[in-house]
């Protein structure tokens, strides 16, 4: 089992900047594509970024595109998303997510099959 944490969350006024931060105790997080999701208030769960176990293939929304930036620290075992020009849009609970199949990559990120997921954590923009 693969219990994930984020943190990092907050309030931010629009075109700021905030870093979150996916964590896990577990061993196999690091041989594990992780991706970040949002949802907003009355919204269906949206895709916002992954990245491959390896940290070498990354994929984003086209809404974050050029101002979000993922990655990850294996020895850590840590996944990060910076978020800049922060827009009130923006504003969700955003969620990590471990797929299920490990040592695994793939071009298409719906592939990963996310199965392991934290709890959430706030981000609020103000416009």
């Amino acid at each position: 089992q693969v219990q994930l944490v984020e943190s990092g969350g907050g309030l931010v006024q629009a075109g700021g900047s905030l870093r979150l931060s996916c964590t896990t105790s577990g061993r196999t997080f690091s041989s594990r594509a992780v991706g970040w999701f949002r949802q907003a208030p009355g919204k269906e769960r949206e895709f916002v970024s992954a990245i491959s176990w390896k940290g070498d293939n990354t994929y984003y929304a086209d809404s974050v595109k050029g101002r979000f930036t993922i990655s990850r620290d294996n020895a850590k075992n840590m996944v990060y998303l910076q978020m800049n020009s922060l827009k009130p849009e923006d504003t969700a609970v955003y969620s990590c997510a471990a797929s299920k199949r490990a040592l695994y990559t793939d071009s298409d990120y719906r592939k990963y099959e996310f199965g392991f997921w934290g709890q959430g954590t706030q981000v609020t923009v103000s416009s």
